[in-house]
C-alpha cells in the first residue's frame, strides 16, 4: 500500500522531493505545506497535490512527512511531527546543533517513529559502489566546490557542504576521531563559505577535506587511498575507478584500472524509496537520527577547531 506523505517547505530542495515522491508507486503525495501560501499553492497545482497552510491542517491519514524547512527550524517542526506520531525525513543537517540533533532523536526514540536524516551521497550509487572496493583506508581525499547561490546561507559551509563528506568518511571508516586540525574563512557571506579540515581517526587513516560554496565549477570527488589500492570516484558523474597494484612474485608488477560499473539513479530518488521502505517496514533506515546526529557532532567538531585556530 502507498505510503500517504507530505512535505513540510517547498522552497528549491522541497520542491524536488514533491517532484520525485509524485512519480514514486509507493507514496500517495497528499499533500504540501509551506510558510509562503503562494508558494505553496503554485508546487501543489504543479504536481496535482494539495496546499495546507500549516503542519496542524494535514489530514490526519498522513503517515509520513519530509522536513525541507530552513535548518533554523528544524527542531520546531521534526518535533512537531514527531509528537504526532509521523514518520520524518529531516532534511541535513538535521538541526542547527548537536543539543537540537538530540532532542529531534529522543523524540522519535519516544514515538517509536522511523526518523531518517537527508545526507544524500549515502544513497549516491558512486558511493554504494566504491564501499564494496573499500576495505581499510588509510588516506582520504575529498573536494567539494560549488558557485555561490543564496540557498544555504543560514548556515556556514561545514553545515551546508562538508558535513556531507564527515558522513562519508564515518561510513567508510567509523573509528574513533583523534583529532581535527582545520581553517575556514568567510569569502561572501557574513559565515565561512570556504574550509579545510584535515582529520585524523583512530584507525591511523587521515582525512583531508575541503569544501568551498565561492567556486566556479562544481566538484564532488573523493578518493581514497588504501594497502595495494586507490579508488576515486566522481559523485557528480556517477563514476568510479578502481587502480590496484597488480604483483607477479611477491613483487609489484603494473596498475591495472578498472572502471566501476554504475547504475546511474537520481541520488534523491534513492533515498525517499528508502525512506518509504523503511515507513512500511518499520525497519532502521540508513541513515537514521543517530547517523545525522553523530555527522551533526563531527561537523561542530570541525568548527571548533577553526574557532580554536583563530582563523
Amino acid at each position: 500500500m502507498a505510503v500517504q506523505i507530505a512535505v513540510i517547505g517547498v522552497g528549491y530542495l522541497g520542491r524536488h522531493h514533491v517532484r520525485l515522491l509524485a512519480s514514486l508507486k509507493e507514496a500517495r503525495l497528499a499533500g504540501v505545506v509551506d510558510r509562503d501560501p503562494a508558494r505553496a499553492t503554485a508546487v501543489a497545482a504543479e504536481f496535482h497535490t494539495a496546499s495546507f497552510p500549516s503542519l496542524d491542517a494535514l489530514p490526519p491519514e498522513i503517515r509520513a512527512v519530509i522536513v525541507a524547512v530552513p535548518t533554523a527550524a528544524h527542531r520546531s517542526v521534526a518535533l512537531a511531527c514527531l509528537e504526532r506520531g509521523l514518520d520524518v525525513l529531516v532534511e541535513k543537517p538535521m538541526a542547527a546543533s548537536t543539543a537540537e540533533g538530540k532532542e529531534i532523536v529522543e523524540a522519535a526514540d519516544r514515538s517509536g517513529a522511523i526518523l531518517q536524516v537527508g545526507h544524500t551521497e549515502r544513497y549516491n550509487p558512486a558511493a554504494r559502489a566504491a564501499h564494496s572496493r573499500i576495505l581499510r583506508p588509510r588516506f582520504i581525499e575529498a573536494h567539494r566546490l560549488g558557485a555561490f547561490t543564496s540557498r544555504s546561507v543560514d548556515v556556514d559551509v561545514i553545515l551546508d557542504l562538508m558535513i556531507h563528506d564527515l558522513d562519508l568518511l564515518a561510513s567508510l571508516d567509523p573509528s574513533p576521531v583523534v583529532s581535527v586540525a582545520a581553517v575556514g574563512v568567510n569569502a561572501l557571506t557574513d559565515k565561512m563559505d570556504i574550509a579545510n579540515a584535515r582529520i585524523r581517526l583512530e584507525s591511523g587513516c587521515v582525512a583531508n577535506l575541503t569544501a568551498s560554496r565561492v567556486s566556479v565549477d562544481r566538484v564532488r570527488k573523493l578518493r581514497v587511498f588504501q594497502l595495494d589500492s586507490y579508488v576515486g570516484v566522481d559523485l557528480a558523474e556517477q563514476e568510479v575507478v578502481h587502480y590496484r597494484l597488480a604483483r607477479e612474485g611477491g613483487a609489484p608488477a603494473r596498475i591495472v584500472r578498472e572502471q566501476l560499473a554504475v547504475e546511474k539513479e537520481e541520488p534523491l530518488r534513492v533515498e525517499l524509496a528508502a525512506f518509504l521502505e523503511s515507513v512500511s517496514t518499520r525497519t532502521k533506515p540508513l541513515v537514521s537520527g543517530r547517523e545525522g546526529l553523530a555527522a551533526l557532532e563531527f561537523a561542530e567538531r570541525v568548527r571548533l577547531a577553526i574557532q580554536e585556530g583563530g582563523s
